[in-house]
């Protein structure tokens, strides 16, 4: 095998349980996965509130899949209740997320293409004013995040339901990291959300901030990319999504004057 990523040491920042398959693809690859996920992904605290949205689910329109977190902690609970109504219409955000829908028996899912986020989903025609106005539309989602997606879609007159059906939080310990920045252990990182970025640079300190903006940076959404600008990172590169997306940019990167250390 042309191993392309021999002697790269790659962060994958993904969730420890999501980890896995992006590591593995580095490694099949020649290079080294360092693994540091930057959001550890836990049930919601209460799963009261997804209870009383099953209870009444026949009177929703839509129901909304924020990512593959919220599909994961929330349909098993549904589909062990009862079965999905042949009305309710299911939407994602990503494809990956239709793929595990209709893997459940849900089809049809309404996704958006090219790029995968909210102002993505909300430019659909079935998320305009004409055709969500009077409806009610469940959200499925993690706590915490951007209000976007629910206050546009009351801004068209929709009858919204958030819930919260899985919780994230963010490392706090470092050192590992830092450690391998300081020495210059790491040629390339992954980042695989926004929420993710944000917590990473606010893990570090300016010395440390100044050495992550000068490795290149692999991300697979637009938004990711914006706010990585926005926060001052200079080799970004978008790449496809999911990690077939990221490992093909990886491979196919001009490592020409990268010097593993």
């Amino acid at each position: 095998m042309n191993q392309t990523l021999r002697g790269r040491r790659i962060l994958v920042t993904r969730p420890a349980a999501q980890a896995g398959t992006l590591a593995q693809l580095i490694t099949a690859e020649g290079g080294e996965p360092v693994l540091f996920p930057l959001l550890t992904i836990a049930p919601a605290d209460d799963v009261q509130p997804l209870r009383q949205a099953i209870a009444r689910l026949d009177d929703y329109s839509i129901a909304i899949f924020i990512s593959p977190n919220a599909l994961e902690f929330s349909l098993p609970i549904i589909l062990a209740e009862r079965p999905w109504p042949a009305d309710l219409q299911a939407a994602a955000i990503g494809p990956s997320t239709a793929v595990q829908l209709a893997a459940c028996g849900i089809g049809n899912v309404i996704v958006p293409a090219g790029r995968f986020d909210s102002e993505a989903l909300l430019a659909l025609p079935a998320f305009q004013a004409g055709c969500v106005a009077g409806k009610n539309v469940l959200i499925l989602r993690g706590n915490g995040g951007r209000e976007m997606l629910a206050e546009t879609l009351i801004e068209r007159g929709a009858q919204v339901d958030c819930v919260t059906c899985y919780q994230r939080s963010s490392p706090t310990d470092a050192a590992p990291l830092r450690s391998r920045l300081q020495s210059g252990q790491l040629d390339a990182l992954t980042i695989s959300s926004s929420e993710g970025l944000r917590n990473l640079l606010n893990l570090l300190d300016t010395d440390d901030c100044e050495r992550l903006r000068m490795l290149p940076l692999f991300v697979p959404h637009q938004r990711i990319a914006e706010v990585a600008a926005e926060r001052g990172l200079l080799r970004i590169v978008l790449t496809r999504p999911a990690d077939a997306g990221i490992i093909e940019a990886l491979c196919g990167h001009d490592w020409l004057g990268e010097v593993c250390n």
